[in-house]
C-alpha cells in the first residue's frame, strides 16, 4: 500500500443530505475530491463510505491524513 496524496491542506465544507451515502478519496489522486472517482486503482486503497445522519454541512479531509476518516480533526495543521 502507498502513502496518499495530499489533495489540499484544508478541510472541505460540503452540504450533505440525510440518508444519502457519501464515498471520501482516501487516496488523495481523485479529480473529483473530496469524492472518489475510481483514481485509488492499482494503489491497495479504497474509498471510505460516509453515510448522512441528518442534513448538515460536514467536512471531509483534504490532507487524507486524518484519524477520524472521512471527517476532518485538525491534522492538516500539522503537515
Amino acid at each position: 500500500m502507498t502513502e496518499p496524496v495530499v489533495a489540499q491542506k484544508a478541510p472541505y465544507p460540503v452540504e450533505v443530505e440525510a440518508g444519502k451515502s457519501y464515498f471520501w478519496c482516501a487516496c488523495g489522486k481523485s479529480a473529483k475530491q473530496p469524492f472518489c472517482d475510481g483514481a485509488h486503482k492499482g494503489s491497495g486503497m479504497a474509498p471510505v463510505k460516509y453515510e448522512a445522519a441528518k442534513d448538515a454541512k460536514v467536512y471531509f479531509c483534504g490532507c487524507k491524513a486524518t484519524l477520524n476518516k472521512p471527517l476532518c480533526d485538525g491534522t492538516h495543521g500539522k503537515i
